[in-house]
């Protein structure tokens, strides 16, 4: 509920996508081969190839509406997520359910410091302190020269930044995009009890 209310006071909207994707949404963010993210659990009987694996990472689901929201000519765009993400364990029948904040936006006025602005707003409104940013190169949606790892009491929460030219391409979208993934559950921990 906390974190709803300041991304809405942020100008956010809150989106609820399927926790069902397809294997080519890992080629759409450059998810190189061998990633372990690669490794979905595969649904018994999918509606279609779009939707036959549990997706791992929320970050297709947010790119996907973001190139909605552009193709429909929207000119500005911010939206969250509290969504699932499902991570295979070696020698278990369920997977790891990881419980992810996503963000994503674009419009006039927007790179990578609204974004950075906003995640400060929201880890200052749940009193996270020692929070610490550093420069990324190996998030492949993300532009290395404009990505970060964001983390606070030794925790890495996630990654943030602008959006890599050819994953926007693959998602249609004509501007410049940025997306924050974050591990709720993570950032839950460090909730100092307010």
């Amino acid at each position: 509920r906390a974190l709803h209310e300041v991304m809405v006071a942020e100008g956010c909207y809150e989106i609820a996508t399927y926790s069902f994707i397809g294997p080519k949404d890992y080629d759409a963010i450059r998810l190189p081969a061998g990633d372990p993210r690669r490794e979905s659990v595969v649904i018994s009987n999918p509606l279609g190839e779009d939707t036959s694996v549990m997706r791992t990472t929320i970050v297709p689901s947010m790119l996907g509406v973001l190139g909605r929201n552009y193709a429909n000519r929207n000119a500005a765009v911010r939206l969250f997520e509290l969504g699932n993400s499902y991570l295979p364990v070696q020698g278990q029948e369920l997977p790891d359910e990881r419980l992810r904040v996503c963000i994503g936006l674009y419009g006039e006025g927007e790179d990578f410091f609204t974004l950075k602005g906003l995640l400060e707003t929201l880890l200052s409104a749940r009193h996270i302190g020692g929070v610490e940013v550093a420069a990324a190169r190996d998030v492949p949606w993300l532009h290395p020269g404009r990505a970060a790892v964001l983390s606070a009491g030794g925790q890495v929460l996630g990654s943030f930044g602008e959006v890599h030219p050819a994953v926007l391409e693959n998602y249609g979208i004509g501007a410049r995009a940025y997306v924050a993934d974050l591990d709720f559950q993570t950032l839950f921990g460090l909730v100092d009890g307010v």
